[in-house]
């Protein structure tokens, strides 16, 4: 593989095979790295066989083969083309540009010695890769810079073996190599750079973890006979090398790499911690609970390694038009050489006409050396890589600037749809709030206040079964008394309900029990109260009797107002919807500064894809956002699913964008990195038709010659990839 289209030719190739989860391809060392799918069977055969289709030559690594070192021999690297081209390229500079010696006969056999060489040395790689597509029916970049660097050294050739008294080219034909090779090798540290936070993801977890032993001791072991169970031990400055839960120890974790969160998260019995963290000041003893591909290091490598290596709509023109580029280069290189060497009064009539508005050039003394040099820099100016890389530069560029701010995008399609969004729609809890209710007030309503056990007592015996938040909250709010609860069941969007002999007992929303006959007149005026204020009531009854009421508040984040006004201020209508009551609704958008109007409440889970399509139908693009638990349907309704998550939950396939952490900030940087990303994809779009469109007329009629051609190719690359590069200097503004 000889560049980044290269990369992408064999990515694609890899993951056409049935399968196939993802695939990472490492340009420099000529390896790939394929994981399958989990129920998928592996068949390396087919993907060695999917390599060779491609044009490539491919062997699997087996695991148990000896350890070999990846790093490539400098002379198969493209800075030794840069070094040995560079060395014979200054002396024929020298001579030719200097002391004008290109018309000697010494001199230019001292040239052809000289650049003999760098032909078979370094042009081998152009060759090799252009033979590789021809033995497969493909072209590529390969193709023309062979095509391009060989017409001017065989015409040179041809020149100094009959005598031919003009100009030879054979300071050209190093300079094509040696200039596209700098691009090349520039375009792999660029490339490289733009990988950089997956390959610090995927360096993040040790490869030895020190697992507890049943006498006390501590034995180090390799990460991968890790079981689910194993206890290991963690020391201060070690990183995680697994998920686990803490089961003795406290300190303080970084998890900046993980979640883009800057401040150390505390840790102490029953917390969860994460593989690739590092462990800040404390000892720690973990259970490990997931390993491998189940942890969620894992899980996030492989959301950047898809988004990375996915394809959005628009590269589909850049796709249809590269299939066709080199066969259409080569055919306008063709007519260029017949133009000029059949009707050279012609072709250089044209020239003196466009002259006077771009720039005179020395035209090739005779109709032959025109023919062959104008058509060489017709092969070398044109530059099908630019359109190859221009959309997978910025996707790849993109999902790694995301994901050192800790949000993962899942694909180059979410980042498509991120540019047409209309409307976010905000579910509330979790999201504009804290996620964490807590009781405010218990109001008794039996005519005995006396009675036992209390109202708070009773509510927390239904609950404590429950892990909603809600229930969570009445739970904590006090000890449970001791109910013999039969027939226990959580209604969805609704409460809890059982049997406390002989009664039927239920804990949950108002409109809830009163659809199931509870008189709920006693509670008017707590409820008007604490819904005034935002806080959501619930009510606890036996039978059709109200017993008591009970509010709990979740309080509002504190920047969810500056991050809805950011959204509105960038052309987002913003909405809310949520499963509480309209007037606790209402009091959180006033707080938020969501319109009134804008406010959907008393929505059960099931429900909000509904308000999802209700927008849609209204010609919204509808970005949702939610907490990802409940929340899948509207997830996958909405035009962009961006789910707030914690790191355990990253794999939350109904979201297009995940925020690894719960910061509202998140959710503006993340549509406007997005937009960025599809915005700069546009950009190198435009760039690549733009350059060809020009470049390559320009070098048909004379205008450029070989060297100017191939300094303007290897620009085009680094335009493309300077252009993505930026997305990681990108800030909210």
């Amino acid at each position: 593989m000889n560049c980044q289209s290269c990369a992408r030719l064999a990515t694609d190739a890899l993951q056409g095979v049935a399968g196939v989860r993802s695939v990472a391809v490492r340009l420099e060392q000529e390896q790939a790295e394929v994981v399958w799918q989990a129920e998928a069977v592996p068949a390396p055969a087919e993907l060695v066989a999917a390599v060779t289709r491609a044009g490539f030559k491919g062997e699997l690594l087996t695991v148990d083969a000896p350890p070999t070192d990846s790093t490539p021999r400098f002379q198969d690297t493209w800075l030794f083309n840069v070094v040995l081209g560079g060395a014979v390229l200054l002396p024929l500079l020298v001579g030719e540009w200097i002391f004008h010696a290109g018309t000697q006969r010494g001199f230019q056999w001292f040239a052809f010695l000289a650049a003999l060489p760098v032909q078979i040395l370094c042009g081998g790689r152009f060759y090799k890769g252009a033979w590789n597509q021809i033995k497969v029916g493909r072209s590529n970049m390969d193709t023309l810079v062979s095509l391009g660097s060989t017409t001017a050294f065989v015409f040179s050739v041809w020149g100094l073996l009959t005598g031919f008294h003009g100009h030879l080219y054979f300071m050209e034909a190093v300079a094509i190599i040696t200039i596209i090779s700098v691009g090349h090798w520039m375009e792999a540290l660029a490339s490289r750079k733009a990988a950089s936070a997956l390959q610090a993801l995927l360096t993040l977890a040790p490869s030895v973890a020190h697992r507890v032993q049943p006498d006390g001791s501590t034995l180090a072991v390799p990460v991968r006979e890790l079981l689910p169970g194993d206890t290991i031990a963690l020391r201060p400055g070690d990183r995680v090398p697994t998920d686990g839960e803490v089961v003795s120890g406290a300190s303080a974790l970084d998890e900046s790499m993980l979640t883009g969160e800057s401040l150390p998260v505390e840790k102490t019995v029953g917390s969860t911690v994460y593989g690739g963290t590092l462990n800040s000041n404390g000892s720690l003893q973990v259970r490990v609970s997931a390993t491998g591909e189940g942890t969620a290091l894992a899980q996030i490598i492989a959301v950047v390694q898809r988004a990375q290596t996915s394809r959005a709509s628009i590269q589909r023109l850049g796709d249809q038009v590269s299939s066709v580029f080199v066969p259409v280069v080569t055919l306008v290189a063709l007519l260029t050489g017949l133009l000029w060497g059949l009707a050279p009064a012609t072709a250089s009539a044209w020239h003196q006409a466009l002259a006077p508005y771009l720039w005179t050039m020395a035209l090739p003394v005779t109709p032959l050396a025109a023919a062959f040099i104008h058509a060489a820099g017709v092969l070398i100016i044109a530059c099908p890589c630019a359109m190859g890389l221009a959309t997978p530069a910025a996707i790849m560029a993109g999902a790694n600037a995301a994901a050192r701010r800790g949000i993962l995008i899942r694909d180059g399609v979410a980042l498509e749809k991120s540019g047409t969004i209309t409307a976010v729609l905000f579910d509330k809890t979790g999201t504009l709030t804290q996620g964490r209710m807590s009781v405010a007030e218990v109001c008794d309503l039996r005519p005995d206040q006396e009675a036992k056990p209390v109202i708070a007592a009773l509510a927390a015996a239904l609950a404590r079964s429950s892990n909603h938040p809600v229930a969570l909250a009445v739970a904590a709010a006090h000890a449970p008394a001791p109910m013999l609860l039969e027939d226990w069941r959580e209604i969805r969007g609704a409460g809890i309900q059982a049997v406390w002999h002989p009664s039927t007992v239920r804990l949950g929303a108002l409109h809830w029990l009163e659809a199931e006959g509870v008189e709920l007149a006693a509670a008017r005026a707590f409820v008007t109260h604490w819904t005034g204020q935002g806080a959501s009531v619930l009510g606890l009854a036996r039978d059709y009797q109200l017993l008591g009421v009970m509010a709990l508040r979740d309080g509002i984040k504190d920047q969810a107002q500056v991050v809805v006004r950011q959204l509105q201020n960038n052309g987002k209508v913003v909405y809310l919807v949520t499963g509480d009551n309209r007037l606790a609704a209402l009091a959180i958008a006033r707080l938020a500064g969501i319109p009134e109007d804008h406010v959907f409440a008393e929505v059960r889970p099931e429900k909000k894809a509904g308000i999802v399509q209700e927008l849609q139908g209204q010609g919204h693009k509808v970005a949702f956002v939610g907490d990802g638990i409940n929340d899948a349907p509207a997830l996958e309704q909405a035009d962009l699913g961006v789910a707030i998550s914690r790191a355990s939950e990253v794999a939350r396939e109904a979201a297009d964008i995940i925020l690894l952490k719960a910061d509202l900030p998140a959710i503006p940087e993340a549509l406007g990195l997005a937009q960025a990303t599809l915005r700069t994809i546009r950009q190198n779009l435009f760039w690549a038709f733009f350059y060809n469109a020009v470049g390559i007329p320009l070098a048909a009629l004379g205008f450029l010659n070989p060297i100017l051609c191939a300094a303007a190719m290897g620009l085009s690359d680094l335009v493309v990839i300077g252009n993505a590069l930026r997305l990681f200097r990108w800030r909210m503004r």
